[in-house]
């Protein structure tokens, strides 16, 4: 979408201009509009750890719960320490940290560092269990540099439904760099933790998470947005410029957000680090699991409002179920969060870092092992992978649709170890979309930076470290990576597509650090 297409659509629609002139909240004329009636952006509680003489000790407690989407109406979800999602866990860099999950659920979980770097033992992947009534301890020096890292589900075929109910929480970690720099960091007043959901509910209220064949194809997608367990909340700012530190939690949708008076932000952060310059954007797009952190200046005469943008749909029309689902991908629109301008004067921030970060580039000869990985998506009746199209070629040799997904022609097995790696060395690996639709792919551990993209340079918006990547429909990603720290090939460590479902239905695998 065009700049000027841009502005146009958040000009002529409800996300833009015709919302503010129409909605309830914006009535008032006198600038102060903390009187008026809305949902205010709940801030997960902040849990900087116990300090102990072996480290900083956290507590989590996985648990059923109830919680109000709707007013006067109990929607049964699941939380760590609360009714749903988890609070945010902030550590420190070269820190011992031993993090405490008591599973009070009437079922298994795990509970995973997504973007951290630990030893395989500690991942929290699908071999560290936690079965009712029973507890496990991550115990692991904080290596990561500042980031906003998340924890979450990632229990063997139940990732995609218990994240959906609300196991899930953010994950910050600070460092002496980061402090040094003067960026806003009073968390819950201009440091803002942001988590994207769409969640479908049905007509009792409760959340709805069906076991159908559409998502099971494409992943699952609500039409209702929820922020950090909220439906449709604002945040009062009371600060000239805020941070908004953005993580995608969502099962499978991917977000393009904008404002909606379509004004800049700078982006500051990817995934696991710092950029090197501020990079002034209008729109960012994030695939699930992905993360990104944004200053946007709150000062304005009126409210606005951070909004999610459709995505036209170009998929070519064909008889069948994947084509019309391809066809809906992400073409819906919702508002995100409003924000409310202060209502007193403020200072003015100051100017951000010209430089942010000094990244250490990996070059390409230093790899000593280029691995293909190829993404497929489950094939319809006859097994014909791409070739299913129009009707007749559906029948006679299948499409996309139904079947399982599988990374290099294989479901996800336990048994079977696709890679083992050298502790130290560094490698390419190219990953491959044999499929029309985009599948965000996660490495568990490492730390990469993308080298290109179908033969291309990543945007500026995607130069720093990262564990996410969108490989586009019928694209190619290369990305490189440095495999260090402790081996353990009894052990192995996850890549996957983070479309939850995708991943409990094959499109996972599996390397160990030797």
């Amino acid at each position: 979408m065009s700049h000027s297409s841009r502005r146009q659509f958040l000009q002529h629609t409800a996300l833009g201009a015709g919302l503010l002139a129409t909605s309830p909240l914006w009535a008032s004329d006198a600038g102060d509009w903390s009187q008026t009636s809305f949902r205010p952006l709940p801030i997960p509680e902040l849990i900087s750890g116990e300090a102990q003489a072996d480290g900083f000790h956290y507590y989590l407690r996985a648990r059923h719960g109830e919680t109000e989407f709707y007013p006067g109406q109990p929607t049964a979800t699941m939380g760590l320490n609360g009714s749903y999602l988890g609070p945010t866990l902030q550590v420190r860099q070269h820190e011992q940290v031993h993090i405490h999950v008591q599973n009070d659920l009437s079922e298994a979980t795990t509970l995973h560092w997504h973007g951290m770097d630990v030893p395989a033992e500690e991942d929290g992947g699908p071999y560290q269990i936690i079965q009712p009534g029973n507890a496990w301890t991550a115990r692991y020096t904080v290596k990561n540099p500042a980031a906003t890292c998340w924890y979450h589900s990632h229990m063997m075929h139940q990732t995609g439904r218990q994240v959906y109910h609300g196991l899930a929480g953010l994950l910050i970690v600070d460092d002496e760099h980061h402090r040094s720099l003067p960026l806003p960091r009073d968390y819950g007043v201009d440091d803002i933790p942001l988590i994207l959901q769409d969640r479908l509910f049905d007509d009792q209220g409760q959340l709805s998470y069906p076991d159908r064949m559409d998502d099971h194809m494409v992943g699952m997608r609500g039409d209702i947005m929820v922020v950090n367990g909220v439906i449709s909340p604002t945040f009062i700012a009371t600060t000239g410029r805020v941070r908004l530190r953005l993580l995608n939690a969502a099962n499978a949708r991917a977000f393009t957000l904008a404002f909606s008076d379509g004004r800049h932000f700078d982006l500051i952060a990817t995934d696991l680090s710092l950029i090197e310059k501020p990079l002034t954007l209008e729109t960012l797009v994030l695939s699930p699991g992905e993360r990104a952190e944004i200053v946007v200046d709150t000062l304005s005469t009126q409210p606005f409002t951070l909004v999610n943008l459709p995505v036209p749909s170009t998929y070519q029309a064909h008889f069948g179920l994947l084509s019309d689902l391809m066809r809906e991908l992400d073409t819906q629109a919702f508002d995100v969060l409003t924000i409310i301008p202060p209502a007193a004067a403020v200072p003015a921030a100051p100017a951000l870092p010209a430089q942010l970060n000094d990244i250490d580039w990996l070059p390409e000869q230093d790899a000593s092992y280029h691995r293909l990985i190829a993404m497929q998506m489950g094939e319809g009746q006859g097994n014909g992978g791409k070739r299913g199209g129009g009707p007749g070629a559906r029948r006679e040799r299948g499409g996309w649709g139904g079947g399982k997904h599988r990374i290099n022609g294989r479901m996800m097995d336990m048994n079977f170890i696709e890679a083992s790696i050298v502790a130290g060395t560094t490698e390419i690996w190219e990953i491959t979309n044999d499929s029309p639709m985009m599948h965000p792919f996660h490495i568990h551990k490492v730390h990469f930076q993308i080298l290109d993209r179908n033969g291309e340079p990543p945007g500026e918006d995607e130069r720093g470290y990262k564990d996410t990547v969108r490989v586009p429909p019928f694209g190619r990603v290369r990305v490189i990576a440095r495999f260090s720290g402790e081996s353990n090939p009894h052990i192995p460590f996850m890549f996957h597509c983070h479309i939850l479902e995708h991943e409990d239905n094959g499109m996972m695998g599996q390397f160990v650090i030797v």
